[in-house]
């Protein structure tokens, strides 16, 4: 069950809170960010080159759009990146979320919705929900009552998407179409699988297997489509947040992690903590669809 993969740390990001990273098939490159420092990342594996641009606030998530420009979820609302002048504008507030709140994950559907979740800042209170951007406009889609979402994550039919309840330990399946949602279901009760971590971002692979990081937990775990646990694959870091594919041919497994929870015991366990890795992944995987804006 346990994969033992070689694990290169291709970023020393030093995040505090690596998160949303996910493959950019027209650039060719890896889009990360870290949410508490505000920073949105980008790597090219081929040149090896790395960068980070300021956001404005704290940043869950950063998606390549329509126009070339990338749709990104801040605290306090979406704003447009434009990766030639590296510069953030403002687009629109989600409304009725509560001041203490942010945008943590997201993701596109083969249809370029957005679909993206909220969450307490302070990771105490129920007040996180998931969310669609779609034409344009933003309303309610999913569970709600959360207090760290995490995902959402669409597999290349289209036709389900997963939304993590961090806190709860537990991964939801619902049935999806262009029309719109259903109900949420039980995926996987990870809590039961690993008693000491928590389910993070969530990413479905070609085979539509379910691979979701486990905050606490050290690796990353693959889960049938009917919720089995199948494989997990150790990371050079504790908190492991998210998984993304890319690479030419989608087989490299890219993967984010966090340091804001380390102290420097942990430290000496986890020196490559707050990277970002890779390995080759044993399955491929699929780009996600460029968000429509409008």
């Amino acid at each position: 069950m346990e994969m033992t993969l070689k694990v290169d740390r291709v970023v020393d990001a030093q995040s505090k809170l690596g998160e949303g990273v996910l493959w950019d098939a027209r650039r060719q490159v890896v889009w990360f960010v870290d949410i508490k420092r505000h920073l949105l990342w980008h790597f090219d594996p081929v040149s090896g080159s790395n960068a980070a641009a300021q956001a404005p606030g704290q940043i869950g998530w950063a998606i390549p759009a329509e126009g070339g420009k990338l749709l990104c979820g801040l605290q306090d609302g979406l704003h447009l990146f434009d990766p030639a002048t590296q510069s953030f504008e403002f687009l629109t507030k989600v409304p009725g979320e509560p001041a203490g709140n942010r945008l943590n994950d997201a993701c596109t559907d083969p249809w370029g919705r957005v679909w993206f979740g909220s969450m307490d800042d302070s990771e105490a209170q129920g007040s996180g929900r998931f969310y669609v951007f779609d034409a344009g406009e933003i309303r309610p889609a999913g569970p709600s009552g959360i207090a760290i979402t995490n995902g959402p994550a669409v597999n290349a039919q289209g036709d389900r998407i997963y939304f993590t309840d961090t806190t709860s330990q537990k991964i939801m399946v619902a049935d999806l179409t262009s029309e719109g949602v259903g109900a949420a279901r039980l995926f996987a009760d990870t809590g039961a699988l690993f008693p000491g971590a928590y389910p993070d971002g969530p990413v479905v692979d070609a085979e539509d297997h379910v691979w979701s990081g486990l905050y606490l937990g050290g690796r990353v775990a693959r889960f049938s489509p009917d919720g089995e646990l199948v494989a997990s694959v150790p990371i050079p870091a504790r908190d492991v947040t998210k998984m993304a594919f890319g690479g030419a041919d989608m087989s490299t497994a890219y993967v984010t992690s966090a340091l804001k929870n380390l102290e420097a015991a942990d430290m000496e366990h986890y020196p490559l903590a707050g990277g970002l890795y890779a390995f080759d992944a044993p399955v491929k995987g699929f780009a996600q669809a460029r968000a429509k804006l409008g």
